[in-house]
C-alpha cells in the first residue's frame, strides 16, 4: 500500500478538512465533562481527553473557544470527567444537542458540588491546575482529586463515526476500584 502524504498549507478550507480527516484516523474515547456554572449544571462532550502525569496525577482536555459552554469550563475551579461505555451513546447525543441534557439522566453532586453522572466506565474529579492557549481551543490541565472506575467496553469515536471494541475476557474480569488521588 502506498501512503499519500499531504502538506498542510495556511488556511485553505480543503486542507483543513483533509487535516481533520487525518486526525480522525486516531480512535478516541468519549468523555462528558461536567461543572456547575452560576448554579446550573453544565456538560460538554470531549474526545480531547488525555493523561499527563502520574505524580502529581494530572489529566487534560481541550474545549473549543466557539462552544457555547466554553466560558463555564474555563472558569470552573472543579469539574468531573466521565468516560462513557458503549451503551451510553445516548448520553453523548444528549450533551451534544441540548442545554438541558441533565433532564432525565441519573446524576447527583460530588463533595465539591460538581454534577456527576451515574454508571459511567470511569469518573475523574479534578480541580483546575493550569490552562494553556491551544489555537482555537484552550488546553485545560486538571489535578485529579478522586477517581472511580469499573470494567467495561468504552464508546469509541473514529473516522467521524462511533464504534465499539470488544475486550478480552481477562480484561473485563478486573475488580471495580475506587481510589483517592493521595493513595495513587
Amino acid at each position: 500500500m502506498q501512503i499519500k502524504l499531504k502538506k498542510l498549507v495556511p488556511r485553505p478550507e480543503e486542507s483543513l478538512l483533509e487535516f481533520r480527516a487525518a486526525l480522525g484516523q486516531f480512535a478516541t474515547g468519549i468523555t462528558i465533562i461536567t461543572c456547575f456554572d452560576k448554579g446550573i449544571p453544565k456538560g460538554i462532550v470531549a474526545n480531547s481527553f488525555a493523561s499527563v502525569s502520574m505524580d502529581p496525577p494530572l489529566v487534560l482536555w481541550s474545549p473549543a473557544k466557539v462552544s457555547r459552554r466554553y466560558n463555564a469550563f474555563i472558569t470552573a475551579q472543579n469539574y468531573s470527567i466521565h468516560i462513557l461505555s458503549n451503551k451510553q451513546k445516548h448520553i453523548c447525543d444528549a450533551f451534544s444537542e441540548a442545554a438541558d441534557a441533565f433532564d432525565g439522566l441519573d446524576w447527583k453532586t460530588n463533595k465539591d458540588g460538581v454534577p456527576i453522572l451515574s454508571n459511567c466506565l470511569a469518573r475523574i474529579d479534578c480541580h483546575q491546575y493550569a490552562q494553556y492557549p491551544g489555537g482555537d481551543h484552550t488546553i485545560i490541565v486538571g489535578h485529579v482529586d478522586f477517581f472511580d472506575y469499573t470494567a467495561g467496553e468504552p464508546l469509541i469515536f473514529q473516522q467521524g463515526n462511533f464504534s465499539n471494541i470488544k475486550l478480552s475476557k481477562a480484561s473485563t474480569d478486573q475488580l471495580v476500584a475506587t481510589k483517592e488521588s493521595a493513595a495513587i
